[in-house]
Protein backbone atom coordinates (compact mmCIF):
# COMPACT_ATOMS: atom_id res chain seq x y z
CA UNK A 1 0.00 0.00 0.00
CA UNK A 2 1.77 3.23 -1.12
CA UNK A 3 1.80 6.40 0.94
CA UNK A 4 -1.53 8.17 0.64
CA UNK A 5 -3.78 10.65 2.35
CA UNK A 6 -6.28 9.06 4.72
CA UNK A 7 -9.71 8.44 3.20
CA UNK A 8 -13.05 6.98 4.33
CA UNK A 9 -12.37 3.82 2.31
CA UNK A 10 -9.05 3.39 4.07
CA UNK A 11 -10.65 3.96 7.46
CA UNK A 12 -13.13 1.18 6.73
CA UNK A 13 -10.37 -1.14 5.55
CA UNK A 14 -8.32 -0.59 8.70
CA UNK A 15 -11.34 -0.95 10.98
CA UNK A 16 -12.04 -4.35 9.42
CA UNK A 17 -8.79 -5.57 11.01
CA UNK A 18 -10.18 -5.20 14.54
CA UNK A 19 -11.00 -8.58 16.10
CA UNK A 20 -14.70 -8.11 16.76
CA UNK A 21 -17.49 -10.60 16.03
CA UNK A 22 -20.57 -8.55 16.89
CA UNK A 23 -22.27 -5.49 15.46
CA UNK A 24 -21.78 -3.14 18.42
CA UNK A 25 -19.86 0.03 17.58
CA UNK A 26 -18.89 3.29 19.26
CA UNK A 27 -18.61 6.67 17.50
CA UNK A 28 -15.14 8.20 17.59
CA UNK A 29 -14.95 11.99 17.22
CA UNK A 30 -12.23 14.11 15.65
CA UNK A 31 -10.59 16.72 17.92
CA UNK A 32 -10.52 19.15 15.00
CA UNK A 33 -14.32 19.35 14.84
CA UNK A 34 -15.68 17.48 17.85
CA UNK A 35 -17.95 15.57 15.49
CA UNK A 36 -18.14 11.85 14.75
CA UNK A 37 -15.32 10.79 12.48
CA UNK A 38 -15.89 7.03 12.28
CA UNK A 39 -17.50 4.12 14.12
CA UNK A 40 -15.27 1.58 15.81
CA UNK A 41 -16.39 -2.00 16.53
CA UNK A 42 -16.36 -3.37 20.08
CA UNK A 43 -14.56 -6.58 20.91
CA UNK A 44 -16.16 -8.91 23.41
CA UNK A 45 -14.39 -10.99 26.00
CA UNK A 46 -14.79 -14.01 23.74
CA UNK A 47 -13.21 -12.08 20.87
CA UNK A 48 -10.20 -11.33 23.04
CA UNK A 49 -9.85 -14.92 24.19
CA UNK A 50 -10.12 -16.16 20.59
CA UNK A 51 -7.45 -13.68 19.52
CA UNK A 52 -5.13 -14.89 22.27
CA UNK A 53 -5.69 -18.53 21.26
CA UNK A 54 -4.88 -17.81 17.62
CA UNK A 55 -1.86 -15.77 18.64
CA UNK A 56 -0.52 -18.72 20.67
CA UNK A 57 -0.51 -20.94 17.59
CA UNK A 58 1.11 -18.27 15.43
CA UNK A 59 3.75 -17.62 18.08
CA UNK A 60 5.11 -21.16 17.94
CA UNK A 61 6.13 -20.83 14.31
CA UNK A 62 7.31 -17.23 14.74
CA UNK A 63 9.63 -18.20 17.60
CA UNK A 64 11.02 -21.14 15.62
CA UNK A 65 11.65 -18.94 12.57
CA UNK A 66 14.66 -17.44 14.34
CA UNK A 67 16.31 -14.08 14.73
CA UNK A 68 17.45 -13.68 11.14
CA UNK A 69 13.92 -14.08 9.78
CA UNK A 70 12.44 -11.75 12.35
CA UNK A 71 15.13 -9.17 11.63
CA UNK A 72 14.35 -9.20 7.90
CA UNK A 73 10.63 -8.79 8.51
CA UNK A 74 11.04 -5.99 11.05
CA UNK A 75 13.46 -4.06 8.84
CA UNK A 76 10.94 -4.28 5.99
CA UNK A 77 8.33 -2.92 8.37
CA UNK A 78 10.69 -0.08 9.28
CA UNK A 79 10.95 0.87 5.61
CA UNK A 80 7.19 0.71 5.15
CA UNK A 81 6.68 3.04 8.11
CA UNK A 82 8.80 5.61 6.33
CA UNK A 83 7.14 5.00 2.96
CA UNK A 84 3.69 5.46 4.49
CA UNK A 85 4.65 8.44 6.59
CA UNK A 86 2.06 10.83 5.15
CA UNK A 87 -0.76 8.43 5.93
CA UNK A 88 0.52 7.75 9.44
CA UNK A 89 1.02 11.45 10.14
CA UNK A 90 -2.51 12.18 8.94
CA UNK A 91 -4.00 9.51 11.18
CA UNK A 92 -2.07 10.62 14.26
CA UNK A 93 -3.27 14.19 13.75
CA UNK A 94 -6.85 13.20 12.97
CA UNK A 95 -7.15 11.08 16.10
CA UNK A 96 -5.10 13.01 18.66
CA UNK A 97 -5.42 16.64 17.60
CA UNK A 98 -1.66 17.23 17.82
CA UNK A 99 0.41 19.21 15.36
CA UNK A 100 2.19 17.77 12.34
CA UNK A 101 5.55 18.30 14.03
CA UNK A 102 4.51 16.35 17.13
CA UNK A 103 3.03 13.62 14.93
CA UNK A 104 6.40 13.46 13.17
CA UNK A 105 8.07 12.84 16.53
CA UNK A 106 5.84 9.80 16.91
CA UNK A 107 6.61 8.46 13.46
CA UNK A 108 10.37 8.85 13.90
CA UNK A 109 10.14 7.17 17.29
CA UNK A 110 8.20 4.21 15.86
CA UNK A 111 10.77 3.76 13.10
CA UNK A 112 13.69 4.04 15.51
CA UNK A 113 12.19 1.49 17.91
CA UNK A 114 11.61 -0.92 15.03
CA UNK A 115 15.15 -0.53 13.71
CA UNK A 116 16.74 -0.92 17.14
CA UNK A 117 14.88 -4.09 18.05
CA UNK A 118 15.36 -5.65 14.62
CA UNK A 119 19.12 -5.17 14.82
CA UNK A 120 19.73 -5.78 18.52
CA UNK A 121 17.41 -8.64 19.47
CA UNK A 122 19.82 -11.43 18.55
CA UNK A 123 22.76 -9.80 20.32
CA UNK A 124 20.76 -9.29 23.51
CA UNK A 125 18.85 -12.58 23.51
CA UNK A 126 21.10 -15.13 21.80
CA UNK A 127 22.18 -16.69 25.10
CA UNK A 128 25.62 -16.93 26.64
CA UNK A 129 27.98 -19.14 28.56
CA UNK A 130 28.42 -18.31 32.23
CA UNK A 131 30.93 -19.49 34.80
CA UNK A 132 29.90 -22.85 36.19
CA UNK A 133 29.88 -23.55 39.89
CA UNK A 134 32.46 -26.32 39.37
CA UNK A 135 34.81 -25.28 36.56
CA UNK A 136 36.00 -28.13 34.30
CA UNK A 137 33.43 -30.44 35.90
CA UNK A 138 30.33 -28.56 34.72
CA UNK A 139 29.56 -26.14 31.88
CA UNK A 140 26.65 -23.72 32.14
CA UNK A 141 24.92 -21.48 29.64
CA UNK A 142 21.83 -19.28 29.75
CA UNK A 143 19.33 -19.23 26.92
CA UNK A 144 16.17 -17.17 26.54
CA UNK A 145 12.71 -18.47 25.78
CA UNK A 146 9.96 -16.17 24.53
CA UNK A 147 7.19 -15.81 27.10
CA UNK A 148 4.40 -16.50 24.60
CA UNK A 149 1.59 -13.98 24.13
CA UNK A 150 2.05 -10.43 25.39
CA UNK A 151 -0.99 -8.32 26.15
CA UNK A 152 -0.41 -4.66 25.29
CA UNK A 153 -2.77 -1.93 26.49
CA UNK A 154 -2.00 1.49 25.05
CA UNK A 155 -3.63 4.92 25.49
CA UNK A 156 -4.73 7.47 22.92
CA UNK A 157 -2.15 10.16 23.49
CA UNK A 158 0.88 8.65 21.67
CA UNK A 159 -0.81 5.71 20.00
CA UNK A 160 1.80 5.16 17.30
CA UNK A 161 5.01 5.41 19.28
CA UNK A 162 3.73 3.74 22.45
CA UNK A 163 2.42 0.81 20.41
CA UNK A 164 5.81 0.41 18.76
CA UNK A 165 7.70 0.59 22.06
CA UNK A 166 5.81 -2.41 23.44
CA UNK A 167 4.77 -4.42 20.39
CA UNK A 168 8.00 -4.39 18.38
CA UNK A 169 10.34 -5.73 21.10
CA UNK A 170 7.79 -8.44 21.85
CA UNK A 171 7.82 -9.50 18.19
CA UNK A 172 11.62 -9.27 18.01
CA UNK A 173 11.89 -11.54 21.06
CA UNK A 174 9.67 -14.17 19.43
CA UNK A 175 6.40 -13.37 21.19
CA UNK A 176 2.92 -12.82 19.82
CA UNK A 177 0.88 -9.74 20.75
CA UNK A 178 -2.77 -9.04 21.41
CA UNK A 179 -3.16 -5.30 21.76
CA UNK A 180 -6.12 -3.45 23.23
CA UNK A 181 -6.23 -0.10 21.46
CA UNK A 182 -7.89 2.97 22.90
CA UNK A 183 -10.79 4.09 20.72
CA UNK A 184 -9.19 7.48 20.04
CA UNK A 185 -5.94 5.93 18.76
CA UNK A 186 -7.10 2.75 17.05
CA UNK A 187 -6.71 3.90 13.44
CA UNK A 188 -3.07 4.87 13.97
CA UNK A 189 -2.35 1.52 15.57
CA UNK A 190 -4.16 -0.41 12.85
CA UNK A 191 -2.23 1.44 10.13
CA UNK A 192 1.04 0.70 11.91
CA UNK A 193 0.06 -2.94 12.23
CA UNK A 194 -0.82 -3.07 8.53
CA UNK A 195 2.75 -2.08 7.67
CA UNK A 196 4.06 -4.97 9.76
CA UNK A 197 1.60 -7.43 8.25
CA UNK A 198 2.59 -6.33 4.75
CA UNK A 199 6.23 -6.77 5.77
CA UNK A 200 5.62 -10.42 6.70
CA UNK A 201 4.30 -10.55 10.27
CA UNK A 202 1.52 -13.19 10.36
CA UNK A 203 -1.88 -11.57 10.90
CA UNK A 204 -2.74 -13.65 13.94
CA UNK A 205 0.61 -12.84 15.54
CA UNK A 206 -0.38 -9.22 16.20
CA UNK A 207 -4.10 -8.89 16.87
CA UNK A 208 -5.85 -5.65 17.75
CA UNK A 209 -8.95 -5.60 19.93
CA UNK A 210 -11.05 -2.74 21.26
CA UNK A 211 -13.81 -2.42 23.82
CA UNK A 212 -14.31 -1.58 27.45
CA UNK A 213 -11.75 -2.09 30.19
CA UNK A 214 -14.30 -4.11 32.14
CA UNK A 215 -14.79 -6.67 29.38
CA UNK A 216 -12.01 -6.59 26.77
CA UNK A 217 -9.34 -5.33 29.17
CA UNK A 218 -10.17 -7.89 31.84
CA UNK A 219 -10.27 -10.74 29.33
CA UNK A 220 -6.86 -9.72 28.01
CA UNK A 221 -5.14 -9.47 31.39
CA UNK A 222 -6.77 -12.75 32.43
CA UNK A 223 -5.25 -14.78 29.57
CA UNK A 224 -1.91 -13.40 28.32
CA UNK A 225 1.55 -14.43 29.51
CA UNK A 226 2.89 -10.92 30.04
CA UNK A 227 1.15 -7.54 30.42
CA UNK A 228 2.29 -4.15 29.12
CA UNK A 229 0.21 -1.21 30.28
CA UNK A 230 0.55 2.52 29.75
CA UNK A 231 -1.95 4.70 31.54
CA UNK A 232 -3.07 5.99 34.91
CA UNK A 233 -1.49 4.98 38.19
CA UNK A 234 -4.86 3.89 39.58
CA UNK A 235 -5.46 1.44 36.73
CA UNK A 236 -1.82 0.35 36.83
CA UNK A 237 -2.18 -0.65 40.47
CA UNK A 238 -5.16 -2.87 39.63
CA UNK A 239 -3.30 -4.51 36.75
CA UNK A 240 -0.25 -5.05 38.96
CA UNK A 241 -2.48 -6.77 41.51
CA UNK A 242 -3.91 -9.09 38.90
CA UNK A 243 -0.47 -9.87 37.47
CA UNK A 244 0.71 -10.72 40.97
CA UNK A 245 -2.22 -13.05 41.59
CA UNK A 246 -1.66 -14.77 38.23
CA UNK A 247 2.14 -14.81 38.71
CA UNK A 248 2.80 -13.27 35.32
CA UNK A 249 5.13 -10.39 34.59
CA UNK A 250 4.07 -6.83 33.85
CA UNK A 251 5.64 -3.56 32.80
CA UNK A 252 3.67 -0.47 33.75
CA UNK A 253 4.33 3.09 32.64
CA UNK A 254 2.03 5.23 34.72
CA UNK A 255 1.43 8.84 35.68
CA UNK A 256 3.85 11.71 36.13
CA UNK A 257 3.99 15.19 37.60
CA UNK A 258 7.27 15.98 35.97
CA UNK A 259 9.49 18.87 37.14
CA UNK A 260 11.97 21.10 35.32
CA UNK A 261 14.60 23.12 37.16
CA UNK A 262 15.75 26.40 35.57
CA UNK A 263 19.00 27.56 37.15
CA UNK A 264 20.38 31.09 37.17
CA UNK A 265 23.13 30.62 34.56
CA UNK A 266 20.86 29.94 31.57
CA UNK A 267 19.90 32.17 28.68
CA UNK A 268 16.34 33.14 29.71
CA UNK A 269 14.96 33.26 26.17
CA UNK A 270 16.36 29.86 25.24
CA UNK A 271 15.22 28.42 28.56
CA UNK A 272 11.70 29.77 27.99
CA UNK A 273 11.58 28.11 24.57
CA UNK A 274 12.71 24.78 26.06
CA UNK A 275 10.21 25.00 28.91
CA UNK A 276 7.31 25.96 26.63
CA UNK A 277 7.90 22.95 24.40
CA UNK A 278 8.54 20.59 27.31
CA UNK A 279 5.26 21.62 28.92
CA UNK A 280 2.94 21.98 25.94
CA UNK A 281 4.02 19.54 23.27
CA UNK A 282 0.85 17.58 22.50
CA UNK A 283 -0.79 20.13 24.80
CA UNK A 284 0.77 18.45 27.81
CA UNK A 285 -0.97 15.14 27.06
CA UNK A 286 2.23 13.14 27.35
CA UNK A 287 3.35 11.08 30.33
CA UNK A 288 6.85 12.64 30.34
CA UNK A 289 5.89 16.28 29.64
CA UNK A 290 6.55 18.97 32.23
CA UNK A 291 3.94 20.23 34.72
CA UNK A 292 6.12 21.83 37.42
CA UNK A 293 8.60 24.64 36.67
CA UNK A 294 11.14 25.57 39.39
CA UNK A 295 12.97 28.80 38.51
CA UNK A 296 15.93 30.29 40.35
CA UNK A 297 14.85 33.61 41.81
CA UNK A 298 17.81 35.46 40.27
CA UNK A 299 16.62 34.74 36.74
CA UNK A 300 12.88 34.66 37.41
CA UNK A 301 12.16 38.11 35.96
CA UNK A 302 13.68 37.76 32.49
CA UNK A 303 12.73 34.08 32.24
CA UNK A 304 9.08 34.74 33.12
CA UNK A 305 8.90 37.64 30.69
CA UNK A 306 10.33 35.47 27.91
CA UNK A 307 7.93 32.61 28.71
CA UNK A 308 4.92 34.93 28.69
CA UNK A 309 6.01 36.48 25.41
CA UNK A 310 6.45 33.05 23.83
CA UNK A 311 3.02 31.79 24.92
CA UNK A 312 0.95 34.98 24.70
CA UNK A 313 -0.07 34.48 21.09
CA UNK A 314 0.20 30.71 20.54
CA UNK A 315 -0.07 29.46 16.99
CA UNK A 316 -2.88 26.92 17.39
CA UNK A 317 -4.23 24.68 14.66
CA UNK A 318 -5.27 21.23 13.49
CA UNK A 319 -4.53 21.36 9.77
CA UNK A 320 -2.60 18.45 8.28
CA UNK A 321 0.52 20.54 7.73
CA UNK A 322 3.40 22.06 9.70
CA UNK A 323 1.89 25.53 10.24
CA UNK A 324 0.73 25.17 13.87
CA UNK A 325 2.95 25.13 16.96
CA UNK A 326 0.27 23.83 19.34
CA UNK A 327 -2.60 21.45 18.76
CA UNK A 328 -5.85 20.56 20.46
CA UNK A 329 -6.78 18.66 23.56
CA UNK A 330 -7.88 15.22 22.43
CA UNK A 331 -11.42 15.04 23.80
CA UNK A 332 -14.21 16.75 25.66
CA UNK A 333 -13.15 14.79 28.75
CA UNK A 334 -9.66 16.26 28.52
CA UNK A 335 -11.08 19.77 28.24
CA UNK A 336 -13.23 19.12 31.31
CA UNK A 337 -10.22 17.88 33.28
CA UNK A 338 -8.07 20.87 32.38
CA UNK A 339 -10.87 23.33 33.11
CA UNK A 340 -11.57 21.70 36.48
CA UNK A 341 -7.92 21.99 37.55
CA UNK A 342 -7.80 25.61 36.42
CA UNK A 343 -11.06 26.61 38.13
CA UNK A 344 -10.05 24.92 41.38
CA UNK A 345 -6.67 26.67 41.39
CA UNK A 346 -8.14 30.10 40.66
CA UNK A 347 -10.82 29.68 43.31
CA UNK A 348 -8.09 28.97 45.88
CA UNK A 349 -5.88 31.92 44.97
CA UNK A 350 -3.68 30.98 42.03
CA UNK A 351 -2.94 33.47 39.25
CA UNK A 352 -2.82 32.93 35.50
CA UNK A 353 0.55 34.07 34.23
CA UNK A 354 -0.33 33.37 30.61
CA UNK A 355 -3.13 31.55 28.80
CA UNK A 356 -6.07 30.26 30.77
CA UNK A 357 -8.81 30.29 28.15
CA UNK A 358 -10.48 27.80 25.82
CA UNK A 359 -10.15 28.65 22.14
CA UNK A 360 -13.37 27.49 20.55
CA UNK A 361 -12.66 29.88 17.69
CA UNK A 362 -10.02 27.40 16.56
CA UNK A 363 -11.78 24.15 17.49
CA UNK A 364 -14.06 22.71 20.17
CA UNK A 365 -11.32 21.38 22.47
CA UNK A 366 -8.53 23.86 21.93
CA UNK A 367 -7.13 25.49 25.05
CA UNK A 368 -4.39 28.06 25.42
CA UNK A 369 -1.10 26.85 26.93
CA UNK A 370 -1.50 27.97 30.53
CA UNK A 371 1.07 28.75 33.23
CA UNK A 372 -0.06 29.39 36.80
CA UNK A 373 1.71 31.05 39.72
CA UNK A 374 0.76 31.09 43.38
CA UNK A 375 -0.09 27.39 43.34
CA UNK A 376 -0.36 25.89 46.83
CA UNK A 377 -0.74 22.34 48.19
CA UNK A 378 -4.50 22.50 48.69
CA UNK A 379 -5.05 22.95 44.96
CA UNK A 380 -5.65 19.89 42.76
CA UNK A 381 -3.13 21.12 40.21
CA UNK A 382 -0.34 21.17 42.82
CA UNK A 383 0.27 17.41 43.11
CA UNK A 384 -2.24 15.64 40.85
CA UNK A 385 -1.36 14.98 37.23
CA UNK A 386 -3.26 17.37 34.96
CA UNK A 387 -2.18 15.73 31.71
CA UNK A 388 -2.94 18.71 29.58
CA UNK A 389 -2.31 22.42 28.91
CA UNK A 390 -1.45 23.61 32.46
CA UNK A 391 1.92 24.01 34.15
CA UNK A 392 2.74 25.71 37.45
CA UNK A 393 5.71 28.01 38.07
CA UNK A 394 7.51 28.25 41.42
CA UNK A 395 10.50 30.36 42.53
CA UNK A 396 13.44 28.80 44.39
CA UNK A 397 16.51 30.31 46.03
CA UNK A 398 19.06 27.66 45.10
CA UNK A 399 19.50 24.28 43.47
CA UNK A 400 19.10 22.38 46.75
CA UNK A 401 15.65 23.86 47.29
CA UNK A 402 14.82 23.10 43.66
CA UNK A 403 15.87 19.45 43.90
CA UNK A 404 13.99 18.92 47.16
CA UNK A 405 10.85 20.43 45.66
CA UNK A 406 11.21 18.43 42.44
CA UNK A 407 11.56 15.18 44.38
CA UNK A 408 8.64 15.96 46.71
CA UNK A 409 6.11 14.05 44.62
CA UNK A 410 4.57 10.61 44.65
CA UNK A 411 5.63 10.36 41.00
CA UNK A 412 9.04 9.82 39.46
CA UNK A 413 8.81 9.44 35.70
CA UNK A 414 10.81 12.27 34.11
CA UNK A 415 12.71 15.31 35.35
CA UNK A 416 14.75 18.04 33.69
CA UNK A 417 17.39 20.62 34.53
CA UNK A 418 18.47 23.65 32.49
CA UNK A 419 21.99 24.95 33.18
CA UNK A 420 25.12 25.93 31.27
CA UNK A 421 27.40 24.13 33.71
CA UNK A 422 28.09 20.47 33.00
CA UNK A 423 29.28 20.03 36.58
CA UNK A 424 26.05 21.47 37.96
CA UNK A 425 24.01 19.42 35.49
CA UNK A 426 25.61 16.20 36.69
CA UNK A 427 25.21 17.10 40.35
CA UNK A 428 21.53 18.00 39.99
CA UNK A 429 20.66 15.12 37.65
CA UNK A 430 22.26 12.66 40.07
CA UNK A 431 20.08 14.03 42.87
CA UNK A 432 16.77 13.89 40.99
CA UNK A 433 14.58 10.86 41.69
CA UNK A 434 13.10 9.86 38.34
CA UNK A 435 13.32 7.13 35.73
CA UNK A 436 14.78 9.59 33.21
CA UNK A 437 16.51 12.94 33.53
CA UNK A 438 16.98 15.40 30.68
CA UNK A 439 19.64 18.10 30.72
CA UNK A 440 18.84 21.27 28.75
CA UNK A 441 15.72 19.66 27.26
CA UNK A 442 12.28 18.83 28.53
CA UNK A 443 11.82 15.19 27.61
CA UNK A 444 12.91 14.43 24.06
CA UNK A 445 16.51 13.47 24.77
CA UNK A 446 15.59 10.51 26.95
CA UNK A 447 12.33 9.72 25.15
CA UNK A 448 14.08 9.40 21.79
CA UNK A 449 16.97 7.30 23.12
CA UNK A 450 15.45 3.96 22.22
CA UNK A 451 18.63 2.07 23.16
CA UNK A 452 18.19 3.24 26.78
CA UNK A 453 15.56 1.99 29.24
CA UNK A 454 12.48 4.12 29.85
CA UNK A 455 10.17 3.91 32.84
CA UNK A 456 9.33 5.37 36.21
CA UNK A 457 9.94 5.01 39.92
CA UNK A 458 7.56 5.46 42.84
CA UNK A 459 3.95 5.78 41.58
CA UNK A 460 5.11 6.23 37.99
CA UNK A 461 5.40 2.55 37.26
CA UNK A 462 7.30 -0.72 37.24
CA UNK A 463 9.68 -2.18 34.70
CA UNK A 464 11.23 -0.57 31.65
CA UNK A 465 10.59 -0.34 27.94
CA UNK A 466 13.27 0.29 25.29
CA UNK A 467 16.87 -0.87 25.24
CA UNK A 468 18.07 -4.25 26.50
CA UNK A 469 15.58 -4.10 29.33
CA UNK A 470 12.72 -3.64 26.89
CA UNK A 471 13.65 -6.87 25.12
CA UNK A 472 14.47 -8.92 28.21
CA UNK A 473 11.00 -8.41 29.70
CA UNK A 474 9.52 -10.63 26.95
CA UNK A 475 11.69 -13.68 27.64
CA UNK A 476 12.33 -16.11 30.45
CA UNK A 477 15.97 -17.01 31.10
CA UNK A 478 16.65 -20.74 31.15
CA UNK A 479 19.82 -22.09 32.76
CA UNK A 480 21.26 -25.20 31.08
CA UNK A 481 24.12 -27.05 32.79
CA UNK A 482 26.05 -30.13 31.64
CA UNK A 483 28.61 -32.29 33.41
CA UNK A 484 31.79 -32.73 31.39
CA UNK A 485 32.65 -36.25 32.61
CA UNK A 486 36.15 -35.19 33.65
CA UNK A 487 35.31 -36.25 37.19
CA UNK A 488 32.14 -37.77 38.59
CA UNK A 489 30.36 -35.56 41.11
CA UNK A 490 30.13 -37.11 44.59
CA UNK A 491 27.01 -39.03 45.53
CA UNK A 492 27.92 -40.88 48.73
CA UNK A 493 29.31 -39.77 52.05
CA UNK A 494 32.63 -41.42 51.31
CA UNK A 495 32.91 -39.67 47.96
CA UNK A 496 32.17 -36.30 49.56
CA UNK A 497 34.84 -36.98 52.22
CA UNK A 498 37.42 -37.68 49.55
CA UNK A 499 36.62 -34.53 47.60
CA UNK A 500 36.21 -32.11 50.53
CA UNK A 501 39.80 -30.95 50.35
CA UNK A 502 39.90 -30.39 46.56
CA UNK A 503 36.57 -28.54 46.65
CA UNK A 504 37.73 -26.22 49.44
CA UNK A 505 41.03 -25.65 47.66
CA UNK A 506 39.18 -24.76 44.45
CA UNK A 507 36.92 -22.35 46.33
CA UNK A 508 39.86 -20.57 47.97
CA UNK A 509 41.76 -20.43 44.70
CA UNK A 510 38.84 -18.79 42.90
CA UNK A 511 38.62 -16.21 45.71
CA UNK A 512 42.36 -15.54 45.50
CA UNK A 513 42.30 -14.88 41.77
CA UNK A 514 39.05 -12.88 42.10
CA UNK A 515 36.99 -15.16 39.91
CA UNK A 516 33.27 -15.04 40.50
Amino acid sequence: MPAQTASPALFASLIDDVVASGSDTVPVPSPATGERHHDLPRSTGDDVRDAVSRARLAQLAWARAGFAHRRRVLLRAHDLILERRELLLDLVQIESGKTRGQALEELVQAAAVTRYNALEAQRVLRGRRVRAGLPTLVTTRVRYRAKGVAGVITPWNYALSLAAMDVVPALAAGCAVVQKADDQGALSILALRRAFIDAGVPEALWAVVTGSADEAGEALTDTVDYICFTGSTATGRRIAGKAGRRLVGASLELGGKNPIIVLDDVDPVQAAADVAYGCFSAMGQLCVSIERIYVHRKIAGPFTAALVERLSDPKLGSALDFDADYGSLASAAQLTRVTAHLDDALAKGATVLVGGKPRTDVGPWFFEPTVLTGVTPEMDVYAAETFGAIASLYLVDDEVEAVLAANASEYGLNASVLTRSSKTAKRVSDALVAGSVNINEGYRGAFSSVAAPMGGVKASGLGRRNGREGLLRFVDPVTVSRTTGVLALPRTGAEFRALEGPFLLLTRALRAIRRS
